[in-house]
């Protein structure tokens, strides 16, 4: 029998601030944090000072942050960084490179990104007491060109995330599809497609999907939405998954994914959960999801956990301090203007956007203890990100001892046959013995 293991994990951090004082709140959570052996954060921004030139697209607003807050991250007791997500590449390669360096230069574990998709993808190893961890980290979120690139004999890669994408199916009934194709044939809207079939740069689709636009429709008396993870990248994966599992004891999934089921944004996209699943099977002994800025529900798969969001455990995205000029010109600004005057007009002036909904500045983390493989205990401990402060302070993380955040989440995990007892302000996962 092998020695236990805790591992902690948290959302997104989109920590764009330095925090030159430890307060009692940083401490408090540093010490929750320092009782695991591997902890994990995804890291939400690029690390550098303007050495990347701003993308055409960015993940939102460009995020860009001084090498100062990995010391943050660092006292706070991390160790391992998933960095795969929609703001890796939001200042281009210059900004990928830097960041990759300065995460070298403060000793973190970390894994997502990188010169290719060998190296995007790969497993990255932390040394523990009594166990060796790897980590592999993805994202379905992203810009088609900023997924990393495979080398070959006769081509280098190209720089960027790994992808894990997934494919869109639109089911409407054959009376529906006739009337989307009526309004093809009158709008031209596949004419351009149906160019690059002829001359061989667009597969055909096949008869059985009819493409309108960019999007696949199907014929089914089942009408709705669904997605299913890209084969693959899920191989690809799950083959990255088997090989971590020989050379580690543990083996962690970081998967960064916006993607939602309809309008229900703390409901997973279809994929998902067949693509955690599938990790699970391959043998990751947990799978830790982030993305929509708000929790969604827990699965114990396998006595595996599988947390579908964890929502943000640093959220600065007010306090970004510059932005390219694309940013301003969609709100309809120039250069007279300043970036709060850019944020104000993105939120209505803090009236709309993630700064007016409390669940966003509410998160959980949890903290689990393995043996052997196998999971023994799972605590979730809420935190609350300061929702009813000023916009320039939001976003520091502290414990709460509001337990309607677990009851939020309780509810959340019910549909997975999760059950979650409150007792002292701690969630515990009841587990099958």
């Amino acid at each position: 029998m092998t020695k236990p293991i805790w591992f902690t994990a948290t959302g997104d951090s989109f920590i764009t601030r330095n925090l030159p004082y430890r307060d009692q709140a940083f401490q408090e959570l540093s010490s929750l944090l320092h009782r695991a052996d591997v902890r994990i954060a995804n890291l939400e921004t690029t690390v550098h000072d303007h050495e990347g030139y701003p993308s055409a697209q960015s993940g939102g607003t460009w995020a860009m942050s001084p090498p100062s807050v990995l010391q943050v991250m660092k006292d706070y007791g991390f160790n391992m960084i998933g960095w795969a997500n929609n703001h890796t590449l939001d200042y281009l390669y210059g900004g990928l490179e830097a960041t990759e360096r300065y995460l070298n230069e403060y000793g973190f574990v970390h894994a997502g990104a990188g010169k290719n998709l060998a190296e995007a993808g790969a497993p990255r190893y932390l040394e523990c007491e009594g166990a060796r961890v790897a980590l592999i980290a993805a994202t379905s979120t992203f810009h088609p060109w900023w997924a990393a690139g495979d080398q070959r004999s006769d081509s280098i890669g190209r720089p960027g995330i790994n992808p894990m994408r997934y494919v869109m199916t639109h089911h409407i009934t054959e009376e529906k599809l006739a009337d989307l194709q009526a309004i093809a044939e009158a709008t031209d809207i596949n004419a351009f497609n149906k160019l690059l079939i002829e001359e061989g740069f667009m597969n055909d689709p096949g008869k059985e999907v009819f493409l309108f636009g960019n999007a696949r429709f199907m014929v089914s008396n089942q009408e709705g939405t669904t997605t299913q993870p890209h084969p693959r990248d899920l191989n690809r994966i799950v083959k990255t998954i088997e090989e971590a599992n020989r050379r580690a004891d543990y083996v962690i999934v970081s998967i960064h994914a916006h993607e939602m089921k309809g309008e229900a944004k703390e409901v997973a996209a279809d994929f998902l959960p067949v693509f955690a699943k599938a990790c699970i099977d391959a043998g990751a002994h947990a799978v830790v999801g982030h993305g929509p800025h708000l929790l969604r529900g827990i699965e114990i798969y396998n006595n595996r956990p599988i947390f579908y969001s964890l929502g943000d455990f640093v959220f600065q995205t007010e306090a970004v301090t510059s932005q390219p000029a694309d940013f301003y010109e969609h709100y309809g600004l120039d250069h007279t203007h300043n970036v709060a005057d850019a944020l104000e007009a993105m939120s209505a002036n803090y009236t709309r956007g993630l700064c007016v909904h409390k669940e966003v500045w509410e998160s959980v983390i949890p903290l689990w203890k393995m043996q052997d493989g196998e999971l023994l205990e799972l605590e979730l401990y809420p935190i609350e990100l300061g929702f009813d402060l000023p916009v320039h302070r939001m976003g520091w993380p502290k414990l709460s001892g509001d337990t309607s955040i677990l009851e939020g989440l309780k509810t959340l995990s019910e549909p997975y046959g999760t059950v979650i007892e409150i007792m002292d302000g701690i969630g515990r996962v009841r587990l099958s013995k």
